[in-house]
């Protein structure tokens, strides 16, 4: 498709709808990529602070829905109505050219159905984990959906199975995931001794996370009991806590007893610059996998939560998603009650120690990053919807 007919094919406004910061940041990569193409191409929809930098017009903020938990819903559940309607009420006005949903499925499965009454072509990007849990949604999708983008490799072909339009554009992280310096400088600017051995501590970025993780992330350090000076833990604070959430769960406590470092900045610097760290299942898991630092993934939730969390995803043989793309044990996992100070550091001390065992490891961690694809996720998203635009144009 040339410039100019792209330019006479594809008007009108885009509605792009992200719920949780994640799709936020991934969202505001795929306008951008739209916008290098089609300057033209108007935005509106509901995101955080990413995407309303990209000149996206919020109809609503994300930031009111960012809830977990059936409690935590119901206490929201007048916001999340009212930005439903707000949503349906500007499509049923002015019928957006394309609605793109980006994961969040119990609120985007909603517009999508109202979308699809409308006849508004819909492009789901970064698709629930439906291959995990209640996939029979995956019928709900393939009904409602023009085109489904996926960012994980399995998801493709679990999507094909069920005769879905499905592309893998690879993981947008690939490009966003870069340290900000060389580890030099980063044990320079933050004054490390670079003899010491660096083991990064990552709770998580929500309270309930920190408040379950840190205190035996924190008394891990009994890594450290034999040659206290050999060791440096390092903590990015996520801009979503603040220091008195780290204190109160356990940091305070430590204060002059180990070189405990909090830093609030240079987060990717700081994860390749660790010669091991412990983590909190989640995306960081595949950052770390990106920047090739080994690590410990662990997981700890309520315990009703975790019993009904078992019925529901019991065929899934790991939890991260690092072992789920690699398809075997690559990094250890600790779930629930394995969470404990002694597995956290003897598990550490494997990947310290053991040159064997931390060679497979990152050997795993290359065949990981390859299966996320090459650059320009974002860019491989955008010519996807403009396709469909331009379709939608001729149609």
């Amino acid at each position: 498709m040339t410039m100019g007919e792209g330019q006479q094919h594809l008007q009108g406004q885009v509605m792009i709808v992200a719920g949780e910061a994640s799709g936020d940041m991934h969202g505001a990569s795929l306008v951008r990529a739209m916008q290098a193409r089609m300057p033209s191409l108007r935005f509106c929809g509901m995101g955080g602070r990413e995407l309303e930098r990209t000149g996206v017009e919020m109809l609503c903020d994300a930031a009111k829905l960012a809830v977990v938990g059936v409690t935590e819903v119901l206490s929201h559940l007048a916001d999340i109505l009212q930005a439903r309607r707000a949503l349906i009420d500007h499509m049923q006005r002015q019928r957006p050219a394309l609605l793109i949903l980006i994961d969040y499925p119990d609120f985007n499965l909603w517009l999508a159905a109202t979308a699809k009454k409308l006849g508004i072509p819909i492009l789901y990007y970064i698709s629930p984990q439906i291959w995990a849990w209640r996939s029979s949604r995956v019928h709900t999708i393939k009904q409602l959906t023009t085109r489904v983008a996926v960012i994980l490799p399995f998801e493709q072909e679990f999507y094909a199975r069920y005769d879905c339009t499905v592309d893998f554009v690879g993981h947008p992280l690939v490009d966003a995931v870069k340290p900000q310096m060389e580890r030099a400088d980063f044990l320079a600017l933050h004054r490390i001794d670079p003899a010491k051995k660096l083991i990064g501590l990552l709770p998580g970025s929500r309270n309930k996370e920190v408040a379950a993780l840190l205190p035996d992330f924190l008394a891990a350090e009994l890594l450290a009991r034999d040659n206290p000076e050999a060791y440096t833990f390092l903590i990015p604070q996520a801009s979503t806590l603040t220091r008195q959430v780290l204190d109160e769960n356990g940091l305070a406590a430590w204060n002059g007893r180990r070189d405990f470092r909090v830093i609030s900045e240079d987060r990717y610097a700081l994860m390749a610059a660790c010669d091991a760290v412990v983590a909190a299942s989640g995306t960081v898991l595949l950052e770390l996998a990106i920047l090739g630092t080994p690590m410990v993934a662990t997981y700890r939730t309520s315990r009703l939560t975790y019993i009904l969390g078992r019925l529901l995803v019991r065929h899934l043989p790991w939890f991260s998603l690092v072992n789920l793309i690699g398809d075997r044990a690559i990094i250890p996992e600790l779930l629930q009650d394995e969470v404990t100070p002694g597995r956290i550091a003897q598990e550490l001390k494997v990947l310290l120690e053991q040159q064997p065992a931390r060679e497979t490891l990152q050997e795993g961690l290359k065949e990981v990053q390859q299966r996320l694809g090459e650059p320009g996720a974002s860019d491989r998203a955008a010519k996807i919807a403009l396709q469909i635009l331009n379709q939608e144009k001729r149609g």
